[in-house]
């Protein structure tokens, strides 16, 4: 999990990820994508596939990437755990602000 963070942390893995998102690409026309080195693609390709966060797969002489959904799931599974713990406070928090504000307005 720590893994999938470190590597969305970088604006380039995510937008990789965006990317892949509408649809699998090959490692030359994601590094199309990018005013770097194909070599600098692939470390961030491999640092993705390590966090599990695509998958790869070889055709003939390409690599062909796609979204890991299993990767991506772990990391909905803990949103949804912060999402559960936060959510009720802040709904609290919505409705002291919303009370103290109508107490102002009577003043």
């Amino acid at each position: 999990m720590e893994n999938s963070f470190t590597a969305l942390a970088d604006p380039t893995r995510r937008r990789i990820v965006e990317m892949l998102g509408k649809g699998e690409l090959s490692a030359g026309e994601i590094a199309g994508h990018f005013d770097v080195s194909a070599p600098a693609i692939s470390q961030h390709l491999k640092m993705l596939k390590a966090a599990r966060l695509v998958r790869v797969r070889i055709d003939a002489q390409r690599r062909i990437y796609t979204i890991d959904p299993d990767g991506l799931a772990e990391v909905d599974a803990w949103l949804a755990q912060v999402r559960r713990f936060w959510n009720p406070r802040l709904d609290a928090l919505e409705r002291e602000l919303t009370a103290a504000a109508k107490k102002d307005k009577k003043k």
